[in-house]
């Protein structure tokens, strides 16, 4: 049997009384501003009409003040009784409740406080909550009320909403720019039989109907590439992607990534192409290059520069990849400089290049705090990656690193349908041989490839972690509306 707060049990007996004068949860009600844009108006506008949630309220004798809020902002209300009559200012008075919704016509003017205010001179009731809100004056500081409530922390912290609001816009300009490039966005498979396009370890579910297992997505890669062979010369996609790993300040295992391929171009063109998209977007967005993250600024404007994964573990290292160009030789330097990781699987069970990157994630990566590329991995590193003409143990391949956060990775995609096979043939040996993040064969893919691939270069972004990086919120369930959490026990 569920307990009420006495307030709760108030609210509810109010309830009866609210449907003497009208329904408590109407249909509809017609607006024609929005609370930002009413606060913008000029005194004197007549017939507006807005509506949100009451978050303030001062009751009065003749005149009371409210304050209603949506999602862009606040805007304050007086109600007079005389402008109203009696008998509905005192339903205000008795029977609304701070957290319930209103809708309100009347005329815009500044109080003498400076505060552009309506003036109404009608309100209707639009839904009563049944549960106060919290405390008004602090808001919800608790992360773990933010995470599992974020409704309430949407309701009370202005910063939460001005991060959402700036995470979508932010999509909606990438999105703007890829098309306005030629790029279509298309819909690829979100179960499937195959987990490929990325080194992960995957979801597993039932499809009752087909009685067999299929997996989440773990990236788009494959498929989008399988629409270039159709035809697509440029392809993006905005996808909800699942890895089944561990969980921490910069990892989930649900997240949303775009990625994108075109034909005819390689790793390099993408550096160019995507330093350009993400330099505009984040002026439109952010309206500056310079971004404060903690108590670093980043300085985006200049010109982005690149290094090796070699040169870059051996200056942070000392180590050679180059040399120690085995899992056994190299599992053996890291030994010998006590080098020590915090991963969920022994390290014996990564394959050299799970390896090679386990390393340059200790050692190196958290002291890249400007925009740099990150090329020439190693081909183990890189299943689906075009071998480099001049070394066939590198890939074509770079990663994009600010602030010690992966941004991007991207690389001239591996066409070759043999390569591609041996490569997945590798993966999958490695995979029963104990490492869980090795890659899947996947002859259906290798089947499209044999219809034959141009030149493409492909990227993939994560949305959420990009944002992380560019506001400095220390959790990236921060930049995740509904993170998944435990549930709570009872």
């Amino acid at each position: 049997m569920r307990e009420f707060t006495e307030q709760e049990l108030v609210r509810r007996e109010k309830i009866n009384e609210i449907k003497k004068f009208c329904n408590p949860y109407p249909e509809k009600y017609e607006v024609n501003y929005s609370l930002k844009e009413a606060s913008n108006l000029p005194d004197e506008t007549k017939n507006v009409r807005v509506a949100g949630r009451i978050v303030f309220m001062r009751k009065m004798g003749k005149m009371s003040f409210l304050k209603i809020r949506d999602l862009e902002g606040d805007l304050q209300v007086s109600i007079k009784i005389d402008l109203v009559g009696e008998e509905k200012y005192n339903f205000f008075k008795t029977l609304i409740d701070i957290g319930d919704f209103i809708g309100v016509e009347g005329e815009m003017f500044t109080t003498h406080t400076g505060e552009k205010t309506l003036r109404a001179s009608d309100f209707t009731f639009l839904g009563k909550a049944l549960k106060p809100l919290p405390e008004k004056f602090h808001g919800v500081t608790d992360p773990e009320i933010c995470y599992r409530n974020r409704y309430l922390d949407l309701i009370m912290n202005e910063n939460t909403r001005k991060r959402f609001l700036l995470k979508y816009e932010f999509m909606k300009e990438m999105r703007r720019y890829l098309e306005d490039n030629g790029y279509i966005e298309i819909e690829t498979p979100v179960l499937s039989n195959k987990a490929s396009g990325a080194s992960a370890r995957p979801f597993i579910a039932h499809h009752n109907a087909l009685d067999m297992d299929v997996y989440l997505r773990i990236a788009p890669e494959t498929y989008l590439k399988r629409a270039v062979v159709g035809g697509f010369t440029k392809v993006f996609e905005f996808a909800r992607c699942f890895r089944n790993e561990g969980i921490d300040a910069t990892h989930l295992q649900d997240f949303t990534m775009v990625e994108g391929y075109a034909a005819y171009y390689n790793y390099k063109d993408n550096m160019i192409f995507l330093e350009n998209m993400l330099k505009t977007v984040i002026q439109k967005v952010f309206g500056s290059l310079i971004i404060t993250i903690g108590d670093k600024q980043v300085d985006l404007s200049k010109k982005w520069e690149s290094i090796s994964f070699r040169d870059l573990i051996l200056k942070y290292a000392d180590i050679d990849i180059k040399k120690e160009n085995t899992k056994e030789l190299l599992l053996q330097s890291i030994k010998d400089k006590n080098i020590t990781f915090e991963v969920e699987d022994d390290i014996e069970n990564l394959g050299y290049g799970n390896l090679v990157d386990a390393l340059y994630k200790k050692v190196a990566r958290p002291h890249l705090i400007e925009p740099v590329f990150l090329i020439e991995h190693p081909i183990e590193l890189s299943p689906l990656a075009r071998a480099n003409d001049d070394d066939k143990t590198l890939t074509d391949r770079f990663q994009l690193v600010i602030n010690g956060a992966e941004i991007i990775n991207a690389y001239s995609e591996l066409v070759d349908p043999i390569d591609q096979e041996q490569r997945l043939l590798h993966q999958a040996e490695l995979k029963a041989a104990g490492d869980l993040d090795a890659m899947m064969m996947d002859y259906d893919y290798i089947n499209a490839m044999e219809y034959g691939m141009p030149p493409i270069s492909g990227w993939g972004m994560g949305i959420d972690r990009v944002l992380q990086v560019l506001t400095g919120v220390d959790n990236i369930k921060d930049m995740i509306l509904f993170p998944l959490m435990r549930p709570e026990e009872k």
